[in-house]
Protein backbone atom coordinates (compact mmCIF):
# COMPACT_ATOMS: atom_id res chain seq x y z
CA UNK A 1 0.00 0.00 0.00
CA UNK A 2 3.24 2.36 0.85
CA UNK A 3 4.80 1.62 -2.51
CA UNK A 4 0.99 2.10 -4.37
CA UNK A 5 0.59 5.81 -2.32
CA UNK A 6 4.60 6.60 -3.18
CA UNK A 7 4.30 5.99 -6.83
CA UNK A 8 0.98 7.65 -7.11
CA UNK A 9 2.85 10.82 -5.32
CA UNK A 10 5.54 10.31 -7.94
CA UNK A 11 3.09 10.77 -10.61
CA UNK A 12 1.40 13.38 -9.43
CA UNK A 13 4.54 15.26 -9.33
CA UNK A 14 5.50 14.20 -12.85
CA UNK A 15 2.12 15.91 -13.90
CA UNK A 16 2.66 18.98 -12.20
CA UNK A 17 6.34 19.11 -13.61
CA UNK A 18 5.27 18.69 -16.94
CA UNK A 19 2.33 22.20 -16.47
CA UNK A 20 4.37 24.24 -15.95
CA UNK A 21 7.37 26.11 -17.41
CA UNK A 22 9.22 27.50 -14.62
CA UNK A 23 12.67 25.68 -15.91
CA UNK A 24 12.18 27.39 -18.97
CA UNK A 25 11.88 30.88 -17.36
CA UNK A 26 14.86 30.48 -14.92
CA UNK A 27 17.53 28.91 -17.91
CA UNK A 28 16.66 31.19 -20.48
CA UNK A 29 16.63 34.72 -18.02
CA UNK A 30 20.66 33.10 -16.61
CA UNK A 31 21.10 32.70 -20.74
CA UNK A 32 19.50 35.25 -22.53
CA UNK A 33 19.52 38.14 -20.18
CA UNK A 34 21.65 41.09 -21.81
CA UNK A 35 24.70 42.25 -19.51
CA UNK A 36 23.05 46.03 -19.39
CA UNK A 37 19.73 44.50 -18.25
CA UNK A 38 21.01 44.27 -15.19
CA UNK A 39 20.95 46.88 -12.43
CA UNK A 40 23.93 49.19 -11.45
CA UNK A 41 23.49 47.96 -7.51
CA UNK A 42 23.51 43.84 -8.69
CA UNK A 43 26.53 44.35 -10.48
CA UNK A 44 28.08 46.01 -7.67
CA UNK A 45 26.76 43.61 -5.66
CA UNK A 46 28.89 40.90 -7.19
CA UNK A 47 32.34 42.88 -7.60
CA UNK A 48 31.87 43.01 -3.38
CA UNK A 49 31.13 39.34 -3.30
CA UNK A 50 33.96 38.37 -5.30
CA UNK A 51 36.39 40.78 -3.87
CA UNK A 52 35.46 39.01 -0.19
CA UNK A 53 35.54 35.23 -1.53
CA UNK A 54 39.22 35.27 -3.20
CA UNK A 55 40.92 36.03 0.03
CA UNK A 56 38.44 33.05 1.34
CA UNK A 57 39.98 30.93 -0.62
CA UNK A 58 43.34 31.64 -0.89
CA UNK A 59 43.34 31.40 3.38
CA UNK A 60 41.42 27.72 2.80
CA UNK A 61 44.37 27.25 0.25
CA UNK A 62 47.32 27.42 2.13
CA UNK A 63 45.71 24.78 4.73
CA UNK A 64 47.99 21.92 5.30
CA UNK A 65 45.19 19.86 4.01
CA UNK A 66 44.83 21.49 0.91
CA UNK A 67 48.49 22.15 0.35
CA UNK A 68 48.45 18.50 0.20
CA UNK A 69 45.24 17.95 -2.49
CA UNK A 70 46.90 20.45 -4.48
CA UNK A 71 50.42 18.32 -4.94
CA UNK A 72 48.38 15.36 -5.84
CA UNK A 73 45.45 16.74 -7.83
CA UNK A 74 48.02 18.68 -10.01
CA UNK A 75 50.32 16.45 -10.75
CA UNK A 76 49.20 15.26 -13.61
CA UNK A 77 46.54 17.22 -13.94
CA UNK A 78 46.02 18.81 -18.07
CA UNK A 79 47.62 22.45 -18.02
CA UNK A 80 45.23 25.39 -18.12
CA UNK A 81 45.02 29.66 -17.31
CA UNK A 82 42.35 29.01 -14.42
CA UNK A 83 43.92 30.41 -10.62
CA UNK A 84 44.38 27.91 -8.19
CA UNK A 85 44.01 31.01 -6.33
CA UNK A 86 46.52 31.34 -3.01
CA UNK A 87 48.90 28.48 -4.64
CA UNK A 88 50.14 30.99 -7.37
CA UNK A 89 49.08 28.19 -10.06
CA UNK A 90 46.91 27.63 -13.42
CA UNK A 91 45.68 24.85 -14.14
CA UNK A 92 42.92 23.61 -16.51
CA UNK A 93 39.01 24.90 -15.25
CA UNK A 94 37.87 21.30 -14.10
CA UNK A 95 40.24 20.96 -11.35
CA UNK A 96 40.53 25.26 -10.56
CA UNK A 97 37.23 25.28 -9.78
CA UNK A 98 37.18 22.10 -7.65
CA UNK A 99 40.09 23.09 -5.30
CA UNK A 100 38.72 26.87 -5.65
CA UNK A 101 35.71 25.68 -4.16
CA UNK A 102 36.85 23.36 -1.57
CA UNK A 103 39.16 25.99 -0.16
CA UNK A 104 36.47 28.77 -0.35
CA UNK A 105 34.59 26.50 2.07
CA UNK A 106 37.38 25.68 4.19
CA UNK A 107 37.09 27.97 6.98
CA UNK A 108 33.27 28.63 6.71
CA UNK A 109 34.22 32.27 6.02
CA UNK A 110 32.86 33.09 2.79
CA UNK A 111 29.36 34.90 1.82
CA UNK A 112 25.66 33.50 1.91
CA UNK A 113 22.32 34.04 1.58
CA UNK A 114 19.52 33.23 4.04
CA UNK A 115 16.68 33.23 1.96
CA UNK A 116 18.41 30.87 -0.21
CA UNK A 117 19.05 28.58 2.35
CA UNK A 118 22.78 28.17 1.72
CA UNK A 119 26.16 30.07 0.13
CA UNK A 120 25.27 30.63 -3.64
CA UNK A 121 28.94 32.46 -4.38
CA UNK A 122 31.21 29.43 -3.48
CA UNK A 123 28.88 27.41 -5.55
CA UNK A 124 29.25 29.72 -8.79
CA UNK A 125 32.43 31.77 -8.33
CA UNK A 126 34.82 28.99 -9.15
CA UNK A 127 33.66 27.64 -12.35
CA UNK A 128 32.39 30.82 -13.50
CA UNK A 129 35.77 32.14 -12.93
CA UNK A 130 37.68 29.12 -14.18
CA UNK A 131 35.55 29.06 -17.62
CA UNK A 132 35.74 32.76 -18.19
CA UNK A 133 39.73 32.39 -18.05
CA UNK A 134 39.54 29.55 -20.54
CA UNK A 135 37.80 31.30 -22.79
CA UNK A 136 39.61 34.31 -22.37
CA UNK A 137 36.28 36.29 -21.39
CA UNK A 138 36.08 40.00 -20.30
CA UNK A 139 35.47 40.63 -17.21
CA UNK A 140 32.32 42.13 -17.50
CA UNK A 141 30.98 38.43 -19.20
CA UNK A 142 32.35 37.14 -15.90
CA UNK A 143 30.43 39.48 -14.03
CA UNK A 144 26.96 38.92 -15.41
CA UNK A 145 27.85 35.52 -15.25
CA UNK A 146 27.89 34.99 -11.81
CA UNK A 147 25.09 37.78 -10.78
CA UNK A 148 22.93 35.28 -12.87
CA UNK A 149 24.03 31.55 -11.81
CA UNK A 150 24.06 32.85 -8.23
CA UNK A 151 20.21 34.47 -8.78
CA UNK A 152 19.66 30.74 -10.28
CA UNK A 153 21.16 29.20 -7.22
CA UNK A 154 19.27 31.48 -4.60
CA UNK A 155 16.00 30.82 -6.22
CA UNK A 156 16.23 27.04 -6.27
CA UNK A 157 17.31 27.32 -2.97
CA UNK A 158 14.46 29.80 -1.57
CA UNK A 159 11.51 27.71 -3.51
CA UNK A 160 13.26 24.15 -1.73
CA UNK A 161 12.00 23.44 1.49
CA UNK A 162 15.40 21.37 2.32
CA UNK A 163 15.50 18.51 4.50
CA UNK A 164 17.37 19.39 7.89
CA UNK A 165 19.64 16.57 7.50
CA UNK A 166 21.10 17.80 4.10
CA UNK A 167 24.06 20.56 3.70
CA UNK A 168 22.95 22.76 1.01
CA UNK A 169 26.44 23.10 -0.23
CA UNK A 170 26.86 20.40 -3.66
CA UNK A 171 23.22 20.35 -3.91
CA UNK A 172 21.45 23.45 -5.81
CA UNK A 173 25.00 24.69 -6.43
CA UNK A 174 25.54 22.50 -9.37
CA UNK A 175 22.90 23.92 -11.40
CA UNK A 176 23.42 28.24 -10.98
CA UNK A 177 26.89 26.99 -11.83
CA UNK A 178 26.15 24.67 -14.80
CA UNK A 179 24.10 28.18 -16.38
CA UNK A 180 26.82 30.41 -15.51
CA UNK A 181 29.24 28.09 -17.14
CA UNK A 182 26.71 27.46 -19.65
CA UNK A 183 26.50 31.33 -20.45
CA UNK A 184 30.43 31.94 -20.61
CA UNK A 185 30.46 28.73 -23.09
CA UNK A 186 27.69 30.14 -25.78
CA UNK A 187 25.61 26.93 -25.42
CA UNK A 188 22.57 27.54 -27.92
CA UNK A 189 20.14 29.13 -25.42
CA UNK A 190 17.66 25.96 -26.32
CA UNK A 191 19.51 23.50 -24.29
CA UNK A 192 19.14 25.81 -21.52
CA UNK A 193 16.02 23.95 -19.91
CA UNK A 194 17.37 20.11 -20.33
CA UNK A 195 21.10 21.73 -18.78
CA UNK A 196 19.58 22.88 -15.72
CA UNK A 197 17.28 19.07 -15.13
CA UNK A 198 20.42 17.43 -15.92
CA UNK A 199 22.67 19.31 -13.29
CA UNK A 200 19.96 18.84 -10.49
CA UNK A 201 20.47 14.81 -11.18
CA UNK A 202 24.18 15.10 -10.31
CA UNK A 203 23.47 16.62 -7.12
CA UNK A 204 25.38 15.04 -4.07
CA UNK A 205 23.47 13.44 -0.97
CA UNK A 206 25.41 15.66 1.50
CA UNK A 207 24.51 15.60 5.37
CA UNK A 208 24.71 18.19 7.87
CA UNK A 209 26.73 15.47 10.73
CA UNK A 210 29.57 16.55 8.88
CA UNK A 211 29.43 19.67 10.39
CA UNK A 212 28.77 18.12 14.14
CA UNK A 213 31.52 15.62 13.92
CA UNK A 214 34.03 18.33 12.16
CA UNK A 215 34.38 16.12 8.99
CA UNK A 216 35.85 18.07 6.57
CA UNK A 217 34.96 15.92 3.54
CA UNK A 218 31.61 18.54 4.09
CA UNK A 219 34.23 21.21 2.60
CA UNK A 220 34.42 18.90 -0.71
CA UNK A 221 30.54 19.38 -1.22
CA UNK A 222 31.29 23.07 -2.78
CA UNK A 223 34.06 21.35 -4.95
CA UNK A 224 31.50 19.33 -6.56
CA UNK A 225 29.25 22.21 -7.51
CA UNK A 226 31.58 23.79 -9.24
CA UNK A 227 33.28 20.72 -11.26
CA UNK A 228 30.22 19.47 -12.10
CA UNK A 229 28.53 22.50 -12.98
CA UNK A 230 31.24 22.30 -15.98
CA UNK A 231 30.65 18.45 -16.48
CA UNK A 232 26.73 19.16 -16.72
CA UNK A 233 27.72 21.40 -20.06
CA UNK A 234 29.86 18.80 -21.15
CA UNK A 235 27.64 16.62 -20.99
CA UNK A 236 24.47 18.41 -22.66
CA UNK A 237 26.80 19.36 -25.44
CA UNK A 238 27.79 15.65 -26.03
CA UNK A 239 24.02 14.39 -26.42
CA UNK A 240 23.59 13.24 -22.79
CA UNK A 241 19.49 13.90 -20.98
CA UNK A 242 18.46 14.63 -18.02
CA UNK A 243 14.84 13.42 -16.84
CA UNK A 244 11.67 16.16 -17.47
CA UNK A 245 12.32 18.46 -14.30
CA UNK A 246 15.13 16.98 -12.70
CA UNK A 247 15.36 20.52 -10.34
CA UNK A 248 11.43 19.23 -8.98
CA UNK A 249 12.36 15.85 -8.69
CA UNK A 250 15.49 16.07 -6.55
CA UNK A 251 14.21 19.13 -4.55
CA UNK A 252 10.91 17.65 -3.68
CA UNK A 253 11.19 14.09 -3.60
CA UNK A 254 14.94 13.17 -2.77
CA UNK A 255 16.87 15.81 -0.81
CA UNK A 256 13.84 17.83 0.21
CA UNK A 257 10.24 17.79 1.55
CA UNK A 258 9.10 20.38 -0.74
CA UNK A 259 9.59 22.26 -3.57
CA UNK A 260 7.87 25.51 -4.59
CA UNK A 261 8.52 26.15 -8.63
CA UNK A 262 6.61 29.08 -8.71
CA UNK A 263 9.27 30.98 -6.10
CA UNK A 264 11.90 30.64 -8.54
CA UNK A 265 10.32 32.90 -11.38
CA UNK A 266 8.17 35.07 -8.72
CA UNK A 267 9.34 38.93 -9.66
CA UNK A 268 11.87 37.13 -12.16
CA UNK A 269 14.58 40.15 -13.08
CA UNK A 270 13.02 42.63 -10.56
CA UNK A 271 13.82 41.48 -7.15
CA UNK A 272 17.67 40.03 -6.82
CA UNK A 273 18.19 37.75 -3.96
CA UNK A 274 21.54 38.90 -5.15
CA UNK A 275 21.45 41.89 -2.57
CA UNK A 276 20.26 40.44 -0.05
CA UNK A 277 22.55 38.11 1.28
CA UNK A 278 25.59 38.66 3.54
CA UNK A 279 29.33 38.59 4.06
CA UNK A 280 31.01 36.76 6.99
CA UNK A 281 32.86 38.83 10.08
CA UNK A 282 33.21 35.85 11.52
CA UNK A 283 34.72 32.09 10.76
CA UNK A 284 31.44 30.27 11.64
CA UNK A 285 28.41 29.07 10.51
CA UNK A 286 26.36 31.90 9.35
CA UNK A 287 23.48 30.60 12.76
CA UNK A 288 26.57 31.14 14.77
CA UNK A 289 26.32 34.50 14.08
CA UNK A 290 22.72 35.35 15.29
CA UNK A 291 23.65 33.57 18.51
CA UNK A 292 27.13 35.63 19.13
CA UNK A 293 24.88 38.53 18.12
CA UNK A 294 22.50 37.81 20.94
CA UNK A 295 25.77 36.91 23.53
CA UNK A 296 27.62 40.18 23.22
CA UNK A 297 23.67 42.15 23.31
CA UNK A 298 23.92 40.28 26.86
CA UNK A 299 27.57 40.96 27.59
CA UNK A 300 27.11 44.69 26.88
CA UNK A 301 24.77 44.22 30.08
CA UNK A 302 27.25 43.84 32.04
CA UNK A 303 28.21 47.25 33.71
CA UNK A 304 31.69 46.27 35.10
CA UNK A 305 34.69 46.48 32.39
CA UNK A 306 35.01 42.65 31.24
CA UNK A 307 33.21 39.53 32.51
CA UNK A 308 35.30 37.31 33.73
CA UNK A 309 34.53 33.55 32.48
CA UNK A 310 34.73 32.25 36.10
CA UNK A 311 31.55 33.82 37.18
CA UNK A 312 29.16 32.60 34.49
CA UNK A 313 27.11 29.52 36.33
CA UNK A 314 25.71 29.17 33.06
CA UNK A 315 24.06 30.30 29.88
CA UNK A 316 21.09 29.25 28.02
CA UNK A 317 20.00 29.97 24.24
CA UNK A 318 16.63 29.93 22.76
CA UNK A 319 16.90 30.02 18.61
CA UNK A 320 15.19 29.30 15.45
CA UNK A 321 15.46 25.55 14.71
CA UNK A 322 18.75 25.88 12.24
CA UNK A 323 20.49 27.89 15.10
CA UNK A 324 19.70 25.61 17.76
CA UNK A 325 20.66 22.20 15.57
CA UNK A 326 24.48 23.73 16.31
CA UNK A 327 24.50 22.53 20.16
CA UNK A 328 27.55 20.79 20.11
CA UNK A 329 28.98 21.32 23.22
CA UNK A 330 32.24 19.18 22.97
CA UNK A 331 34.01 20.13 20.10
CA UNK A 332 37.46 18.02 19.30
CA UNK A 333 38.82 20.02 16.05
CA UNK A 334 39.50 22.86 14.30
CA UNK A 335 36.95 22.06 12.17
CA UNK A 336 34.01 21.17 14.56
CA UNK A 337 34.26 24.71 16.28
CA UNK A 338 32.83 26.65 13.45
CA UNK A 339 29.37 24.75 14.30
CA UNK A 340 28.98 24.92 18.10
CA UNK A 341 27.24 27.67 19.78
CA UNK A 342 28.54 26.59 22.73
CA UNK A 343 32.28 26.73 21.74
CA UNK A 344 31.74 30.01 19.65
CA UNK A 345 30.29 31.34 23.25
CA UNK A 346 33.34 30.21 25.35
CA UNK A 347 36.01 31.26 23.15
CA UNK A 348 34.74 34.82 22.26
CA UNK A 349 34.78 35.21 26.18
CA UNK A 350 37.92 33.48 27.30
CA UNK A 351 39.89 34.50 24.48
CA UNK A 352 38.37 37.94 23.87
CA UNK A 353 38.70 37.62 20.29
CA UNK A 354 36.39 36.20 17.22
CA UNK A 355 38.76 35.67 13.82
CA UNK A 356 40.38 32.99 13.00
CA UNK A 357 42.67 32.37 15.62
CA UNK A 358 39.84 32.00 18.03
CA UNK A 359 38.61 28.73 15.78
CA UNK A 360 41.92 26.88 15.42
CA UNK A 361 43.22 24.08 17.63
CA UNK A 362 45.06 26.31 19.87
CA UNK A 363 41.52 27.29 21.29
CA UNK A 364 40.28 23.70 21.61
CA UNK A 365 42.91 22.46 23.79
CA UNK A 366 42.20 25.57 25.99
CA UNK A 367 40.58 23.71 28.81
CA UNK A 368 38.87 26.93 30.40
CA UNK A 369 36.90 27.25 27.08
CA UNK A 370 35.96 23.60 26.65
CA UNK A 371 34.77 24.20 30.24
CA UNK A 372 32.37 26.78 29.30
CA UNK A 373 31.29 25.12 26.33
CA UNK A 374 29.64 22.64 29.10
CA UNK A 375 27.91 25.68 31.09
CA UNK A 376 25.54 26.47 27.30
CA UNK A 377 22.52 25.16 26.57
CA UNK A 378 20.77 25.90 23.33
CA UNK A 379 17.02 24.37 22.52
CA UNK A 380 14.97 25.74 19.76
CA UNK A 381 11.93 27.60 20.13
CA UNK A 382 9.15 26.80 17.50
CA UNK A 383 7.88 30.66 18.00
CA UNK A 384 11.38 32.04 17.07
CA UNK A 385 11.54 29.24 14.17
CA UNK A 386 8.44 30.57 12.78
CA UNK A 387 10.14 33.77 12.22
CA UNK A 388 12.96 32.69 9.95
CA UNK A 389 13.83 33.41 7.29
CA UNK A 390 12.73 36.91 7.91
CA UNK A 391 14.05 37.30 10.88
CA UNK A 392 16.91 35.24 12.61
CA UNK A 393 15.81 35.99 16.60
CA UNK A 394 17.29 34.13 19.01
CA UNK A 395 17.55 34.94 22.89
CA UNK A 396 20.78 34.42 25.06
CA UNK A 397 20.72 34.47 29.12
CA UNK A 398 23.55 34.31 31.02
CA UNK A 399 23.28 33.72 34.78
CA UNK A 400 26.06 34.62 37.09
CA UNK A 401 27.01 33.06 40.59
CA UNK A 402 26.23 36.19 42.40
CA UNK A 403 22.49 36.03 40.89
CA UNK A 404 22.92 38.42 38.32
CA UNK A 405 20.58 37.78 34.98
CA UNK A 406 22.48 39.28 31.58
CA UNK A 407 19.93 39.31 28.58
CA UNK A 408 20.48 39.87 25.17
CA UNK A 409 18.80 39.33 21.67
CA UNK A 410 19.24 39.38 18.01
CA UNK A 411 16.41 39.71 15.71
CA UNK A 412 18.22 40.58 12.46
CA UNK A 413 21.95 39.04 12.52
CA UNK A 414 24.60 41.49 11.84
CA UNK A 415 25.79 41.85 8.03
CA UNK A 416 21.87 41.75 6.93
CA UNK A 417 20.69 44.36 4.46
CA UNK A 418 17.92 45.53 7.36
CA UNK A 419 21.13 45.43 9.97
CA UNK A 420 24.31 46.39 7.97
CA UNK A 421 27.94 46.80 9.52
CA UNK A 422 29.54 49.87 10.77
CA UNK A 423 31.99 51.00 7.57
CA UNK A 424 35.10 49.47 7.16
CA UNK A 425 34.72 46.24 9.13
CA UNK A 426 34.22 43.91 5.96
CA UNK A 427 37.22 46.20 4.11
CA UNK A 428 39.33 44.93 7.16
CA UNK A 429 38.58 41.37 7.10
CA UNK A 430 39.48 41.61 3.38
CA UNK A 431 43.29 43.14 4.36
CA UNK A 432 43.64 40.80 7.40
CA UNK A 433 43.72 37.28 4.70
CA UNK A 434 44.93 38.90 1.63
CA UNK A 435 48.21 40.71 2.96
CA UNK A 436 49.80 37.59 4.52
CA UNK A 437 49.01 35.77 1.26
CA UNK A 438 49.80 38.41 -1.70
CA UNK A 439 51.61 41.44 0.63
CA UNK A 440 50.01 44.51 0.72
CA UNK A 441 50.50 45.90 -2.67
CA UNK A 442 49.61 43.33 -4.70
CA UNK A 443 46.22 42.80 -2.40
CA UNK A 444 45.72 46.43 -3.05
CA UNK A 445 45.82 45.45 -6.99
CA UNK A 446 43.76 42.65 -6.63
CA UNK A 447 40.73 44.54 -5.08
CA UNK A 448 41.02 47.46 -7.68
CA UNK A 449 41.08 44.58 -10.51
CA UNK A 450 37.90 43.40 -9.01
CA UNK A 451 35.95 46.84 -8.25
CA UNK A 452 36.85 47.59 -11.79
CA UNK A 453 36.08 44.25 -13.61
CA UNK A 454 33.81 45.35 -16.00
CA UNK A 455 37.12 47.38 -17.77
CA UNK A 456 39.04 44.22 -18.81
CA UNK A 457 39.02 42.42 -21.81
CA UNK A 458 40.49 39.46 -20.54
CA UNK A 459 40.22 38.03 -16.94
CA UNK A 460 43.07 35.52 -17.71
CA UNK A 461 45.43 38.46 -17.61
CA UNK A 462 42.83 40.57 -14.27
CA UNK A 463 46.04 41.22 -12.89
CA UNK A 464 49.58 40.50 -13.41
CA UNK A 465 50.21 37.68 -11.28
CA UNK A 466 48.10 34.52 -10.68
CA UNK A 467 46.62 34.83 -6.90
Amino acid sequence: MRGAQRLRGIDTHLMTAAQGDYLEQLAQFVLRTPLDAIPASVIARTKAIVIDTLPVIAAGMRSPNLVSLCERQLLNAAPGVAWVIGAGRVTNPLDAAMLNGIAGAWFDYDEGNFLANGHPGIQVIPAALATAQMHHASGAALLGAIALGYEAVARIGAATKMKLIINPHGTYGVIGAALAVARLSGLDPAQGRELASLAASSCMATNRHTMLNGATVRNFYAGHSGFMGQMAVRLVQSGFTGPADGVNTTFSLVLGDGFAPATCVERLGERWLLTEGYLKLYPTARYVHSAIDAFIDALARYSEEALDPALVERIDVRAYELAAFLKNKTVTNWFGTRFSIPFAFATILVGKRNGLEAFGDEAVADPEVQALAQRVEVSADAALTARYPREQPVAVTIRLRDGRVLDGTCRITSGEPGNPYPPGLVEAKYDALAHPIWGEQRSRWLRRAISEMENCPDVAKLVDFAP
